[in-house]
């Protein structure tokens, strides 16, 4: 039996305490892509009254562990990046869509974007993931 998208996902997420924590769900999975949302809470705010940097970047670090590993292939980060565009306040509903852009042998290449409530695009997020020949669940 092959696992699926969403099995994959589903694993992840059972085991991510710290998904978890920022309250993320899980919108849509693919091979490849993923979109969750998620809503920030008041102590996922820093000294400026916005939301931490850190919490952006986590809550697209998930979509792009979402999207690189669902084909069950245990990938990590090997290089990210992010733009912050706009800030992001309490009650703010986000969205993450993460785009594969690359599948290769040994890395895939990833674009997230990060959208509000209004549309507006907040964030972009892009990551590099190296491919191990490992399986994330035995199938």
């Amino acid at each position: 039996m092959t696992t699926t998208p969403q099995q994959v996902v589903n694993h992840m997420m059972q085991h991510d305490l710290f998904s978890q924590w920022l309250g993320i769900e899980v919108l849509e999975v693919s091979e490849g892509y993923s979109k969750i949302t998620m809503t920030v809470r008041p102590e996922m705010i820093n000294g400026f009254g916005i939301v931490h940097g850190g919490i952006a970047f986590s809550f697209s670090d998930s979509a792009f562990a979402f999207a690189c590993n669902n084909r069950n292939t245990l990938s990590v980060a090997l290089d990210t990046s992010i733009n912050f565009i706009k800030p992001v306040h309490v009650g703010d509903e986000l969205i993450a869509e993460a785009k594969e852009l690359h599948n290769g042998k040994s890395t895939g290449l990833y674009h997230i974007t990060v959208t509000n409530q209004h549309d507006h695009i907040v964030a972009l997020f892009k990551g590099t993931c190296f491919r191990t020949n490992k399986a994330l669940m035995s199938e």
